[in-house]
């Protein structure tokens, strides 16, 4: 596999995963994803699997565990892009996908990122969401 191209767009990175990951790759990914985070200040990071047609149980652990780590850097994590095929594997797999959010698509995955961001930086205690 080649490297796999991380981008930072504002203050959100994105990842299109467009091939099939084997796992010391995607070990390296989370490192890579982990690094970008730490070295730009990201607050959101969204995962685009569109072109990804299997995951097997460890790239669904791995990818909940990133969202995880970098939930605890700062940034918020949407994946996006699930094909059906994908999402009966992580139901059969009975992969708990909590603090991973997923949008159907790049633009509602940054629509969520942006609104997720915004509400997070509300005082605590205030619950409203803020209309654009």
């Amino acid at each position: 596999m080649g490297q796999v191209t991380i981008l930072k767009i504002g203050t959100n990175i994105i990842v299109p995963l467009q091939t099939e990951l084997h796992d010391d790759d995607a070990r390296q990914l989370q490192t890579d994803i982990l690094r970008r985070i730490e070295n730009t200040g990201a607050k959101g990071l969204l995962i685009d699997i569109s072109a990804v047609s299997i995951i097997d149980s460890f790239l669904g652990r791995l990818l909940v565990e990133t969202s995880k780590m970098a939930k605890l850097m700062g940034a918020e994590t949407v994946l996006v892009g699930m094909k059906k095929e994908v999402v009966l594997t992580l139901i059969q797999l009975g992969l708990r996908m909590q603090g991973l959010h997923t949008a159907l698509n790049i633009e509602d995955g940054l629509a969520l990122l942006d609104e997720t961001v915004i509400n997070r930086s509300l005082p605590r205690g205030r619950n409203e969401k803020v209309e654009k």
